[in-house]
């Protein structure tokens, strides 16, 4: 609570005594009273279930939500102008804090909030009237901040995304998932990412591992017969690189990585007595690394 609310004391004096007895209140640090988020004065508060209040505009809410927030905006009435109404929000203050600064188009990556309470206020947004799929677009400061959880919980996020039809961010989120073991998959991640983001998924391991093993097909360019290299020898070339194609094809992953490939396949060099060869392999390689490197890394 202490990151999203200041915490304020007041002095409230008894009937029964004269002494004055301490009220605590929470007030979220953005939506304050005096804060100048619109041009005209917030006309409603706000309040969460671990008692912080939060100063919004009805109308802000409105305009963002699509059935009135979840139906408990109340009709305006020229007795509540001075007089803000107060409703009970069934949301801890982290869930709505996230929440309202998506209805504003702030950012709240100040406050620092868990993976976790992120997806609990996306979970949240239909039952406010707010379509995930609409409101979490590249350009907002909630999709940066979930984007940035992406390399510590990459498949939870790509769940949510696929789960909301999320696509954008489940496009950036599939690129921290080429180091994923297909088989650890749990039904329930299946499940909550749908089958078209599932397939998606599959796709984008199969297809990368695929395009290397065509990449690794052909040998090195043989080059002209010499004295010293005849046909009949530079045909080691292209045996040691077949060798060494079938052992990488047993272990290709979508995310080996180019210098990876280089390890695998530039030792071959110190097998070839001749010069031109070894110039050969190290142009394939530098081919086949250069084609790799840009073989698509997302669903």
């Amino acid at each position: 609570m202490a990151d999203a609310a200041a915490l304020i004391t007041a002095s409230r004096s008894s009937p029964e005594s004269s002494d004055a007895a301490n009220l605590s209140l929470s007030i979220s640090n953005t939506f304050l009273p005096t804060a100048q988020l619109r041009p005209q004065s917030p006309d409603l508060i706000l309040l969460s279930t671990d008692l912080v209040f939060f100063y919004v505009h009805s109308q802000v809410l409105q305009d963002a939500s699509e059935n009135g927030f979840h139906t408990l905006l109340p009709a305006y009435s020229p007795e509540n102008e001075d007089n803000c109404p107060i409703l009970s929000i069934p949301e801890a203050s982290s869930v709505l804090n996230i929440l309202l600064h998506t209805f504003y188009d702030l950012d709240c990556a100040q406050y620092l909030p868990s993976f976790a309470t992120l997806v609990r206020a996306v979970e949240s947004m239909q039952i406010y009237g707010i379509n995930p799929k609409l409101t979490i677009q590249p350009s907002t400061p909630l999709f940066t901040l979930l984007l940035s959880h992406a390399p510590h919980v990459p498949m939870d996020l790509y769940s949510l995304a696929g789960h909301h039809d999320i696509e954008d961010l489940a496009v950036a989120a599939s690129a921290h998932l080429l180091s994923f073991s297909l088989p650890r998959l749990t039904d329930a991640a299946a499940q909550r990412m749908g089958a078209i983001y599932l397939k998606r998924l599959f796709f984008l391991h199969l297809g990368r591992t695929e395009a290397l093993k065509r990449a690794l097909l052909p040998p090195p360019t043989a080059h002209k017969p010499t004295p010293g290299c005849p046909l009949a020898q530079q045909r080691m070339l292209a045996r040691e690189w077949a060798l060494a194609s079938v052992r990488l094809a047993g272990e290709l992953r979508p995310d080996i990585s180019t210098h990876a490939l280089e390890l695998a396949l530039l030792p071959l060099a110190a097998r070839l007595p001749c010069t031109l060869c070894q110039n050969a392999l190290n142009a394939r390689v530098q081919n086949l690394t250069e084609r790799w490197a840009v073989v698509k890394r997302t669903i």
